[in-house]
Protein backbone atom coordinates (compact mmCIF):
# COMPACT_ATOMS: atom_id res chain seq x y z
CA UNK A 1 0.00 0.00 0.00
CA UNK A 2 1.11 3.60 -1.14
CA UNK A 3 2.22 5.99 2.02
CA UNK A 4 1.28 8.72 -0.48
CA UNK A 5 -2.03 10.08 -1.97
CA UNK A 6 -2.72 12.78 -4.55
CA UNK A 7 -5.55 15.01 -3.67
CA UNK A 8 -5.55 17.42 -6.65
CA UNK A 9 -3.67 17.39 -9.76
CA UNK A 10 -3.39 20.64 -11.57
CA UNK A 11 -0.86 19.52 -14.65
CA UNK A 12 2.40 17.98 -13.42
CA UNK A 13 1.69 20.29 -10.04
CA UNK A 14 0.19 18.23 -7.18
CA UNK A 15 -1.23 18.47 -4.10
CA UNK A 16 -1.53 15.23 -1.41
CA UNK A 17 -0.50 14.09 1.61
CA UNK A 18 2.39 11.76 2.78
CA UNK A 19 1.20 8.94 5.18
CA UNK A 20 3.78 8.53 8.03
CA UNK A 21 3.45 6.50 11.16
CA UNK A 22 2.05 9.34 13.23
CA UNK A 23 -0.29 11.00 11.29
CA UNK A 24 -0.16 13.03 7.77
CA UNK A 25 2.18 15.46 6.08
CA UNK A 26 0.42 17.99 3.51
CA UNK A 27 2.19 18.33 0.42
CA UNK A 28 4.12 19.85 -1.70
CA UNK A 29 6.40 20.55 1.60
CA UNK A 30 9.82 22.27 2.65
CA UNK A 31 11.34 21.52 5.34
CA UNK A 32 13.95 23.51 7.03
CA UNK A 33 17.22 21.99 8.03
CA UNK A 34 18.08 20.99 11.17
CA UNK A 35 21.29 19.72 11.27
CA UNK A 36 22.22 18.95 15.11
CA UNK A 37 18.75 19.28 15.62
CA UNK A 38 17.79 22.57 15.70
CA UNK A 39 17.55 24.85 12.72
CA UNK A 40 19.95 28.07 13.05
CA UNK A 41 18.41 31.13 14.67
CA UNK A 42 14.96 29.67 14.51
CA UNK A 43 13.05 27.91 17.54
CA UNK A 44 10.55 24.94 17.11
CA UNK A 45 7.84 26.99 18.52
CA UNK A 46 8.23 29.24 15.62
CA UNK A 47 8.18 26.80 13.07
CA UNK A 48 5.01 25.29 14.95
CA UNK A 49 3.50 28.92 14.48
CA UNK A 50 4.42 29.28 10.96
CA UNK A 51 2.60 25.26 10.31
CA UNK A 52 6.01 23.76 9.51
CA UNK A 53 4.98 20.13 9.74
CA UNK A 54 8.80 18.47 9.23
CA UNK A 55 12.06 19.00 9.46
CA UNK A 56 15.26 16.99 8.66
CA UNK A 57 18.06 16.32 10.11
CA UNK A 58 21.22 14.37 9.63
CA UNK A 59 21.42 11.13 11.15
CA UNK A 60 25.50 11.07 10.83
CA UNK A 61 26.28 14.32 12.82
CA UNK A 62 23.89 13.92 15.46
CA UNK A 63 25.42 9.75 15.85
CA UNK A 64 28.55 11.73 16.37
CA UNK A 65 27.43 13.96 18.83
CA UNK A 66 25.93 13.83 21.30
CA UNK A 67 25.77 10.20 19.86
CA UNK A 68 22.90 7.82 19.88
CA UNK A 69 22.76 6.56 23.64
CA UNK A 70 22.21 10.07 24.69
CA UNK A 71 19.17 10.35 21.80
CA UNK A 72 17.96 6.73 23.01
CA UNK A 73 18.11 7.70 26.63
CA UNK A 74 15.86 10.42 25.78
CA UNK A 75 13.54 8.25 24.14
CA UNK A 76 14.32 9.31 20.54
CA UNK A 77 15.50 12.16 18.25
CA UNK A 78 11.37 13.83 18.54
CA UNK A 79 11.66 13.33 22.51
CA UNK A 80 15.25 14.48 22.63
CA UNK A 81 14.60 18.01 20.11
CA UNK A 82 11.24 18.09 22.12
CA UNK A 83 9.37 18.35 18.49
CA UNK A 84 6.27 16.38 17.83
CA UNK A 85 5.97 16.94 14.18
CA UNK A 86 7.84 15.01 11.35
CA UNK A 87 11.49 14.41 10.92
CA UNK A 88 13.27 13.07 8.16
CA UNK A 89 16.98 11.68 8.59
CA UNK A 90 19.70 12.58 6.30
CA UNK A 91 21.96 9.15 5.77
CA UNK A 92 25.54 11.02 5.76
CA UNK A 93 25.84 10.73 1.92
CA UNK A 94 25.96 14.62 1.35
CA UNK A 95 29.18 14.63 3.29
CA UNK A 96 30.84 12.43 0.83
CA UNK A 97 31.63 15.79 -1.06
CA UNK A 98 32.84 17.61 1.71
CA UNK A 99 36.49 18.13 2.12
CA UNK A 100 37.13 18.40 5.56
CA UNK A 101 34.76 15.19 6.23
CA UNK A 102 38.42 13.97 4.17
CA UNK A 103 35.61 10.98 2.67
CA UNK A 104 37.01 7.89 1.31
CA UNK A 105 34.84 5.51 -0.97
CA UNK A 106 34.54 2.16 -0.60
CA UNK A 107 32.23 -0.45 -1.77
CA UNK A 108 31.85 -1.25 1.67
CA UNK A 109 30.71 2.58 2.53
CA UNK A 110 32.38 5.62 2.89
CA UNK A 111 35.18 6.55 5.57
CA UNK A 112 35.06 9.36 6.75
CA UNK A 113 36.77 12.10 9.63
CA UNK A 114 35.00 13.09 12.67
CA UNK A 115 35.30 16.48 12.77
CA UNK A 116 35.04 16.69 16.56
CA UNK A 117 37.78 14.26 17.48
CA UNK A 118 39.67 13.41 14.15
CA UNK A 119 38.71 9.46 14.23
CA UNK A 120 37.76 8.23 11.01
CA UNK A 121 34.17 6.35 10.54
CA UNK A 122 32.98 3.77 8.37
CA UNK A 123 30.08 4.30 7.84
CA UNK A 124 28.33 1.13 5.54
CA UNK A 125 24.77 1.40 4.12
CA UNK A 126 23.87 -1.11 7.31
CA UNK A 127 25.28 1.20 9.65
CA UNK A 128 23.71 4.28 8.27
CA UNK A 129 20.08 2.30 8.87
CA UNK A 130 21.15 1.09 12.16
CA UNK A 131 21.85 4.80 13.26
CA UNK A 132 18.34 6.09 11.58
CA UNK A 133 16.58 3.18 13.11
CA UNK A 134 17.69 3.75 16.43
CA UNK A 135 16.87 7.95 16.12
CA UNK A 136 13.73 6.71 15.43
CA UNK A 137 13.05 9.44 12.64
CA UNK A 138 9.55 9.67 10.82
CA UNK A 139 11.10 9.27 7.32
CA UNK A 140 15.22 7.35 6.75
CA UNK A 141 17.09 7.91 3.18
CA UNK A 142 19.33 5.18 2.40
CA UNK A 143 23.53 6.25 2.17
CA UNK A 144 23.86 6.98 -1.72
CA UNK A 145 27.14 8.30 -3.46
CA UNK A 146 27.05 11.81 -4.47
CA UNK A 147 29.86 12.44 -6.83
CA UNK A 148 31.35 16.04 -7.00
CA UNK A 149 29.43 18.55 -9.50
CA UNK A 150 31.40 18.47 -12.91
CA UNK A 151 32.64 15.28 -12.69
CA UNK A 152 32.21 12.47 -16.09
CA UNK A 153 29.87 10.31 -17.14
CA UNK A 154 31.96 7.50 -15.88
CA UNK A 155 32.20 8.70 -12.34
CA UNK A 156 28.28 9.17 -12.56
CA UNK A 157 27.85 5.43 -13.93
CA UNK A 158 30.02 4.55 -11.09
CA UNK A 159 28.07 6.26 -8.46
CA UNK A 160 24.75 5.05 -9.92
CA UNK A 161 26.23 1.21 -9.88
CA UNK A 162 27.05 2.00 -6.10
CA UNK A 163 24.34 3.90 -4.88
CA UNK A 164 21.97 0.80 -6.18
CA UNK A 165 24.30 -1.39 -4.62
CA UNK A 166 23.57 0.34 -1.47
CA UNK A 167 20.52 0.94 -1.74
CA UNK A 168 19.48 -3.01 -1.74
CA UNK A 169 21.81 -3.21 1.76
CA UNK A 170 19.89 -0.08 3.01
CA UNK A 171 16.69 -2.24 2.25
CA UNK A 172 17.66 -5.57 3.89
CA UNK A 173 19.26 -3.64 7.15
CA UNK A 174 15.85 -2.02 7.48
CA UNK A 175 14.07 -3.09 10.55
CA UNK A 176 12.06 -0.03 12.29
CA UNK A 177 8.64 -1.23 10.83
CA UNK A 178 7.23 2.65 12.18
CA UNK A 179 10.00 4.45 9.79
CA UNK A 180 9.47 4.93 5.98
CA UNK A 181 12.48 4.74 3.53
CA UNK A 182 13.22 6.30 0.41
CA UNK A 183 15.66 5.41 -1.87
CA UNK A 184 17.63 8.26 -3.68
CA UNK A 185 18.18 8.54 -7.28
CA UNK A 186 21.71 9.52 -8.36
CA UNK A 187 23.13 10.31 -11.97
CA UNK A 188 24.13 13.71 -12.50
CA UNK A 189 22.99 15.68 -14.93
CA UNK A 190 22.79 12.37 -17.00
CA UNK A 191 18.86 11.89 -17.80
CA UNK A 192 19.57 8.07 -18.60
CA UNK A 193 21.41 7.37 -15.51
CA UNK A 194 18.76 9.04 -13.58
CA UNK A 195 16.16 6.57 -14.93
CA UNK A 196 18.43 3.50 -14.34
CA UNK A 197 18.69 4.35 -10.86
CA UNK A 198 15.04 5.23 -10.20
CA UNK A 199 13.82 2.58 -11.88
CA UNK A 200 16.73 -0.11 -9.89
CA UNK A 201 15.42 1.47 -6.69
CA UNK A 202 11.29 0.88 -7.98
CA UNK A 203 12.38 -2.84 -8.56
CA UNK A 204 14.47 -2.82 -5.16
CA UNK A 205 11.19 -1.36 -3.18
CA UNK A 206 11.08 1.86 -1.56
CA UNK A 207 8.55 4.40 0.07
CA UNK A 208 9.34 6.97 -2.13
CA UNK A 209 12.08 8.15 -4.30
CA UNK A 210 14.55 11.26 -3.55
CA UNK A 211 17.01 12.84 -6.25
CA UNK A 212 20.32 13.79 -4.75
CA UNK A 213 23.02 15.85 -6.37
CA UNK A 214 21.43 19.01 -6.35
CA UNK A 215 21.71 22.75 -5.22
CA UNK A 216 26.08 21.89 -5.96
CA UNK A 217 26.34 24.03 -9.23
CA UNK A 218 23.99 22.47 -11.92
CA UNK A 219 21.45 24.87 -13.80
CA UNK A 220 18.02 25.23 -13.09
CA UNK A 221 17.08 24.22 -16.34
CA UNK A 222 19.50 20.93 -15.83
CA UNK A 223 17.38 20.36 -13.08
CA UNK A 224 13.91 20.58 -13.75
CA UNK A 225 14.95 18.32 -17.33
CA UNK A 226 16.13 15.67 -14.77
CA UNK A 227 13.02 15.83 -12.55
CA UNK A 228 11.27 15.45 -15.97
CA UNK A 229 12.87 12.51 -17.14
CA UNK A 230 12.88 10.40 -13.05
CA UNK A 231 8.67 11.53 -13.03
CA UNK A 232 8.73 9.68 -16.17
CA UNK A 233 9.57 6.41 -15.27
CA UNK A 234 8.32 6.44 -11.18
CA UNK A 235 4.47 5.55 -10.82
CA UNK A 236 2.53 7.93 -10.38
CA UNK A 237 1.63 7.73 -6.43
CA UNK A 238 5.40 7.62 -5.69
CA UNK A 239 6.47 10.75 -3.39
CA UNK A 240 9.38 12.70 -5.10
CA UNK A 241 11.37 14.42 -3.29
CA UNK A 242 14.38 16.50 -4.82
CA UNK A 243 17.05 17.05 -2.32
CA UNK A 244 18.92 20.13 -1.33
CA UNK A 245 16.96 22.53 -3.44
CA UNK A 246 15.62 25.78 -1.24
CA UNK A 247 15.46 29.12 -3.48
CA UNK A 248 11.77 30.32 -4.40
CA UNK A 249 12.23 29.99 -8.07
CA UNK A 250 13.56 26.08 -7.80
CA UNK A 251 11.03 24.86 -5.45
CA UNK A 252 8.40 26.76 -8.19
CA UNK A 253 9.87 25.37 -10.67
CA UNK A 254 10.08 21.51 -9.42
CA UNK A 255 6.70 21.52 -8.03
CA UNK A 256 6.10 22.60 -11.73
CA UNK A 257 7.66 19.30 -12.89
CA UNK A 258 5.63 17.16 -10.39
CA UNK A 259 7.71 17.52 -7.01
CA UNK A 260 6.27 16.77 -4.11
CA UNK A 261 8.77 17.83 -1.16
CA UNK A 262 11.96 19.33 -0.65
CA UNK A 263 14.69 20.73 2.21
CA UNK A 264 17.88 22.96 2.19
CA UNK A 265 19.82 25.70 4.35
CA UNK A 266 19.17 27.87 1.70
CA UNK A 267 17.15 30.42 3.10
CA UNK A 268 18.47 30.61 6.48
CA UNK A 269 22.24 30.82 4.76
CA UNK A 270 21.72 33.50 2.73
CA UNK A 271 19.75 35.42 5.74
CA UNK A 272 23.23 34.96 7.90
CA UNK A 273 24.31 36.77 4.45
CA UNK A 274 21.88 39.61 4.50
CA UNK A 275 19.92 38.06 1.54
CA UNK A 276 16.37 38.69 1.96
CA UNK A 277 13.55 37.04 -0.13
CA UNK A 278 10.71 39.29 -1.11
CA UNK A 279 7.95 39.40 -2.96
CA UNK A 280 9.34 41.49 -5.60
CA UNK A 281 13.04 39.66 -5.40
CA UNK A 282 15.78 39.30 -3.43
CA UNK A 283 16.32 42.11 -1.48
CA UNK A 284 20.09 43.17 0.21
CA UNK A 285 19.52 44.39 3.62
CA UNK A 286 23.99 45.86 3.86
CA UNK A 287 23.19 48.07 0.37
CA UNK A 288 23.39 51.46 1.35
CA UNK A 289 19.67 52.32 -0.04
CA UNK A 290 18.48 50.54 2.98
CA UNK A 291 20.12 52.79 5.55
CA UNK A 292 17.21 55.43 6.09
CA UNK A 293 14.48 53.55 4.21
CA UNK A 294 12.01 53.17 7.06
CA UNK A 295 9.49 50.23 4.45
CA UNK A 296 9.66 46.80 5.87
CA UNK A 297 11.26 44.01 3.98
CA UNK A 298 8.38 43.25 1.99
CA UNK A 299 5.37 44.91 1.96
CA UNK A 300 2.96 41.91 1.26
CA UNK A 301 4.42 39.74 4.01
CA UNK A 302 2.59 39.25 7.12
CA UNK A 303 5.07 37.77 9.23
CA UNK A 304 5.99 39.88 12.73
CA UNK A 305 9.36 40.95 11.38
CA UNK A 306 7.74 42.63 8.13
CA UNK A 307 4.96 43.93 10.69
CA UNK A 308 7.17 45.40 13.36
CA UNK A 309 10.73 45.95 12.27
CA UNK A 310 11.71 48.75 8.95
CA UNK A 311 14.65 48.22 6.06
CA UNK A 312 16.45 51.10 8.38
CA UNK A 313 16.55 48.84 11.55
CA UNK A 314 16.98 45.60 9.95
CA UNK A 315 19.96 47.23 8.27
CA UNK A 316 21.35 48.47 11.23
CA UNK A 317 21.29 45.32 12.63
CA UNK A 318 23.22 43.98 9.87
CA UNK A 319 25.89 46.46 9.74
CA UNK A 320 26.44 45.80 13.34
CA UNK A 321 26.91 42.45 13.45
CA UNK A 322 23.94 42.27 15.95
CA UNK A 323 23.27 38.80 16.45
CA UNK A 324 19.64 39.67 16.31
CA UNK A 325 20.11 41.07 13.07
CA UNK A 326 20.51 36.89 11.82
CA UNK A 327 17.63 35.62 14.11
CA UNK A 328 14.99 38.30 12.15
CA UNK A 329 15.98 37.66 9.01
CA UNK A 330 16.25 34.18 9.14
CA UNK A 331 12.25 34.23 10.42
CA UNK A 332 11.58 35.96 7.56
CA UNK A 333 13.09 33.61 4.61
CA UNK A 334 11.72 30.68 6.55
CA UNK A 335 8.13 32.33 6.69
CA UNK A 336 8.28 33.49 2.93
CA UNK A 337 9.00 29.86 2.09
CA UNK A 338 6.22 28.64 4.30
CA UNK A 339 3.37 31.06 2.86
CA UNK A 340 4.81 30.60 -1.01
CA UNK A 341 4.61 26.62 -0.26
CA UNK A 342 0.95 27.49 1.00
CA UNK A 343 -0.03 29.69 -1.67
CA UNK A 344 1.33 27.39 -4.18
CA UNK A 345 -1.01 24.39 -2.60
CA UNK A 346 -3.89 26.49 -2.52
CA UNK A 347 -3.56 27.72 -6.49
CA UNK A 348 -3.34 24.06 -7.09
CA UNK A 349 -6.45 22.88 -5.40
CA UNK A 350 -8.11 25.99 -6.95
CA UNK A 351 -6.81 24.93 -10.90
CA UNK A 352 -4.84 28.06 -11.21
CA UNK A 353 -1.28 26.91 -10.31
CA UNK A 354 -0.03 27.94 -14.23
CA UNK A 355 -2.04 31.45 -13.62
CA UNK A 356 -0.21 31.63 -10.33
CA UNK A 357 3.07 30.63 -11.13
CA UNK A 358 3.42 33.01 -14.14
CA UNK A 359 2.27 36.11 -11.93
CA UNK A 360 5.26 35.25 -9.20
CA UNK A 361 7.90 35.00 -11.55
CA UNK A 362 7.17 38.41 -13.68
CA UNK A 363 7.65 39.82 -10.02
CA UNK A 364 10.50 38.17 -8.34
CA UNK A 365 12.92 39.62 -10.41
Amino acid sequence: MSCFEIIHQNSPARTGVLKIHSGKIKTPFFMPVATKGAVKNILHKELTKMDFECVISNAFINYLKPGLEIIENAGGLHKFMSWDKAIFTDSGGFQLILDHFNPKVTNKGVYLTNPFDKSRELISPEKSIEIQNKLGSDVAMVLDHQPLFGKKRSDYLDSTIRTIEWAKRCKAAHKNKNQLLFGIAQGGNHADLRQKCALALTKIGFDGVALGGFGIGEAQSDMYRIIRAVKKVLPKNNPTYVMGIGSPLEILGAISNGADCFDSAYPTRMARHGKIFTSNGNLEISKAVNKKNLAPLDKECDCFVCKEYSRSYLHHLYKTYEQNAHILLSYHNIYFIQNLIKNIRTSIEEGEFTKFKKSFESKYK
